[in-house]
This record gives structure tokens, sequence and C-alpha cells, in this order.
């Protein structure tokens, strides 16, 4: 057309060797790029446009289109942010398992730098396998992920292979004898913290309030840096030939818990227990729990 501007619908088709149906729905297309406009000499009739100004215009099209989504996406996202702003205010109750994994699975999402959280106890496979898509999604972003275990949890084999993956996958995994309640902090601005220590499935607090965060964000920077990382061995104090995990065992014990308390704040089983003690009070050439008490104290190691 802008070779032979007089051809009409049936030039062009004999010219192009096509049928004129075939040009008619050239036309249409060509008109929708905004290439060909109506004719102001030949009623009817469509000229063609410069490719240069017709480009230029379908481009200032689309920018006006996008930029209206834009707005409409950015009065939407600002509609939630105050809805959720109204329901949560500074400590929202999430009560159920179900309730707690849509609020990680958002708080992954939105996160824009790390999250840092605290795992005491066993791992069950199944919540582990919830959280790996959130995880997988928040590294291949770039979010720096480190995680807090407790020492048993390298008896576990699936949350061994669970710490691993997220190790190969650039997080970071460090374990220690005791550790705090269990926590999920994101970038800093949000956390979640069980509403009962004892059975974080029955629900859970979205704390937003800043004096908290700052206590919890503390709590979890203190606890990470006397924390082992994962792969590494558990020292022994040359002094003593006790692991961290013997030398909070000890403590423990010290303070009057019973070995399913004890074993309880370490992860472990009271049979776990009872070994870890039987070891302690064979070195220590004791016959009872009583003498092992006294003979630790007498060398320093309560």
């Amino acid at each position: 057309m802008l070779d032979r501007p007089a051809d009409g619908i049936a030039e062009i088709a004999a010219h192009c060797e096509i049928g004129e149906n075939e040009v008619h729905d050239s036309l249409d297309e060509l008109g929708n790029l905004m290439l060909v406009r109506a004719s102001a000499e030949h009623p009817g009739r469509m000229r063609a446009v410069d490719p240069a100004i017709g480009l230029a215009d379908l481009l200032a099209r689309q920018e006006a289109e996008l930029a209206e989504r834009q707005a409409t996406l950015a009065a939407s996202r600002a509609a939630v942010t105050r809805m959720v702003a109204d329901r949560a205010g500074h400590g929202e109750r999430l009560l159920g398992m179900d309730a707690i994994l849509h609020r990680l699975e958002r708080m992954g999402r939105d996160t824009t730098r790390e999250v840092i959280r605290i795992q005491p106890g066993n791992q069950r496979p199944e919540d582990l396998d919830a959280s790996q898509p959130n995880d997988a999604a928040a590294l291949a972003r770039g979010i720096a992920i480190r995680t807090l275990y407790q020492d048993s949890t390298r008896h576990q084999p699936h949350t061994v292979t669970y710490a691993h993956w997220l190790h190969s996958h650039s997080g970071e995994v460090r374990t220690s004898p005791t550790v705090p309640q269990r926590i999920v902090i994101v970038d800093r601005r949000e956390a979640l913290v069980p509403i009962d220590p004892g059975d974080n499935r029955k629900g859970a607090l979205y704390v937003t309030e800043p004096g908290l965060l700052h206590s919890l964000t503390d709590l979890f920077d203190q606890a990470w840096n006397t924390a082992v990382p994962l792969g590494t061995t558990t020292p022994q104090d040359p002094a003593t030939g006790l692991t961290t995990t013997e030398r909070e065992l000890l403590s423990l014990l010290g303070t009057g818990l019973t070995d399913d308390a004890a074993g309880q704040r370490l992860g472990f089983s009271s049979r776990t227990v009872g070994r870890h003690m039987a070891s302690i009070m064979e070195r220590l050439n004791a016959t009872s729990r009583f003498e092992a008490g006294i003979k630790a104290a007498q060398r320093g190691w309560l």
C-alpha cells in the first residue's frame, strides 16, 4: 500500500495473489496496529501510514493502557493493605495451622530481604514439606534465609535432609543445644510467635509492633551467634571434655528439672537424657546422680 497508494481491495488482492477476504482481514489487523487509516480523499478506502508514525502511536496507546493497569493494580494493592492493617493492627491472633500457613505464604511472598526463624524441638516431615515451596520461591528471588534448629535435629534424617537442601540453595542453618521459642521474622518488620509455646499448632500471634520486633530480633541474633553451623561437629570443652549439649544438660538437671523436662528443653527423649547422663557418670567415676552432681560441681562443670 505504501508502494501502490492508488490500489483498492481488488488491485491489492491481484498484486499479492491472495483473495479479497484475506485483504480485508489483513486491513483489519493493520488497523488494530494503527498502520492504516481511513482515506480522506477516497471514502471507504484505507491509506497506509508511515510505520515510524504508526508504531509510535501504537506504543503510546499501549503505554497508556499499561499505566491504567498499573494504577488499577496499585489501587487494589492499597485496598488490600488497608484491609490487612485494619484486621491485624499490632497483634492478630491466627488460630489453627491453616491460618498460620496462609499468613506464612503471604509473608514469604512479600519479603524483600531476609527470613530468620527459630525451630525448636522435633520437626514434623509434613511441616517441612509445607515449608519447602515458600522457601524455594524466596531463595530463587535472592532472599536470605537463616534457620536455627536444636542439636537434637542432627539425629532426625528428614530434618537433616531439609537443612542440607536449604544450605545447597544458599540458606544458612545452625544448631544449638537449647533455643528460644519458635519465631519467624520477615524483613525484621513482621513476625509470628506461637500463642502456646507448648503446642505451636494451636495458633500464632502476628506481630508488627516495632518494640516487640526489636526484642525478638535481638533474641534471635543472640541465639544465632552462639550456635554451630550445620556440617560442623559440636565442639567439646577442652578443659572438661563436655560437649555443649552435655554441659547444658547438667545445667538443666542441676536446676532440679526431671529427665523428661530437661529432655523436652533439649529436644531429646528421656531415654536419650539417660544415655548422656550414664556417659557423664562414667567419666566422673560416679555411682549415682547425686555423687555425679557433687563431683561435677567440684570440677567446675556446673
